[in-house]
């Protein structure tokens, strides 16, 4: 039962009734046998009296006026912080197909991995939130435009294919365009919906080749959405033990944490570290819950409406047992 951030306060002004009501009720009483106690022959009251007026006569009154109190409360409009399903949100899913996802250090595959764990996230995301997904290897792939329904992603997710070479800044912006695009069909008088990236990688940027502070580098596409306002949550996936065997030989594909840690941070993001499938399954899952639902205040005054109904009804019966009348 909430007891702060009341939305209509004023209504606690009548708080001075319950008061004056209590207070008369005192009045009344002390009165009552003041006139008793004058006119009374007290010989004869205590012959036919064996003991005074029982105090649970007192009971009804007291249950009445703290029926009051929380009544007066739920007038108050008391509201407290719930967590409440979005309606207006886009999170593009933007996942790494490049060769490096056949590496086995995740059982059976990193690939394999990412899809089970990211077509729970996509099933399990609140209905009022659009989702949709683009895949990058050498180049990025918008595969489902944001949408709330759920089957083609999960269906594009089954269908991944692994490329060559991993191009992580052309994946970021090919989200913020798909995310601006998507923002002006939906877009109302209250603004475009909040957006979020939730890039899934296992491997550093290799194109383009020089770094990624490159104009189309994934540091730079960072900064772009930070100053779009749209955070990236960066998953860096797979361990620094991974190999794949390419054209006959072996070649280490080990984790780049760093890279995503500074993508996260340049976009105002977060960043999560997943070394099995279990625990990409867990961010995923953490991430559904922060995405999908958001705090906010909301009405409270329910339990306080109830439960000074109950005390008012409990005020009347004891009426009837203790006085045989209503208060």
């Amino acid at each position: 039962m909430s007891f702060h951030n009341f939305s209509a306060p004023l209504w606690f002004l009548a708080l001075l009734a319950v008061a004056a009501l209590g207070f008369g009720y005192v009045v009344v009483l002390r009165s009552r046998r003041k006139r008793t106690l004058r006119f009374a022959n007290l010989e004869l009251l205590e012959k036919v009296t064996s003991a005074g007026p029982s105090r649970w006569r007192h009971v009804p009154a007291i249950l009445m006026v703290l029926a009051l109190l929380l009544l007066t409360t739920a007038m108050a409009g008391p509201t407290a912080e719930q967590r409440v399903p979005r309606n207006r949100a886009t999170v593009m899913l933007v996942i790494d197909v490049s060769l490096s996802m056949e590496a086995t250090d995740v059982a059976p595959t990193r690939l394999k991995a990412a899809q089970v764990a990211a077509k729970s996230f996509a099933q399990g995301l609140t209905p009022g939130v659009n989702l949709g997904l683009i895949t990058f290897a050498g180049t990025a792939t918008v595969l489902v435009a944001p949408t709330t329904d759920r089957a083609p992603v999960a269906q594009a997710i089954d269908h991944l294919k692994l490329a060559q070479s991993t191009a992580t800044g052309e994946a970021i912006f090919a989200a913020l365009q798909s995310i601006d695009g998507f923002s002006q069909v939906v877009g109302g008088p209250d603004g475009p919906p909040p957006a979020r990236i939730v890039l899934m990688s296992d491997g550093k940027q290799t194109i383009p080749t020089e770094n990624e502070d490159d104009p189309r580098g994934s540091f730079t596409a960072a900064k772009a959405a930070a100053d779009k306002k749209i955070p990236i949550t960066t998953i860096s996936f797979g361990t620094v033990d991974g190999t794949v065997e390419i054209e006959g030989r072996t070649q280490s594909v080990a984790v780049d944490d760093s890279a995503m840690q500074e993508i996260a941070k340049l976009s105002g993001g977060d960043f999560y570290k997943a070394a099995t499938a279990d625990q990409l399954r867990k961010v995923y899952d953490t991430l559904g819950e922060q995405i999908g639902y958001e705090i906010k205040l909301a009405d409270a005054s329910r339990p306080w409406l109830i439960l000074g109904t109950l005390v008012a009804l409990l005020a009347a019966a004891t009426s009837l047992v203790f006085n045989q009348r209503l208060p």
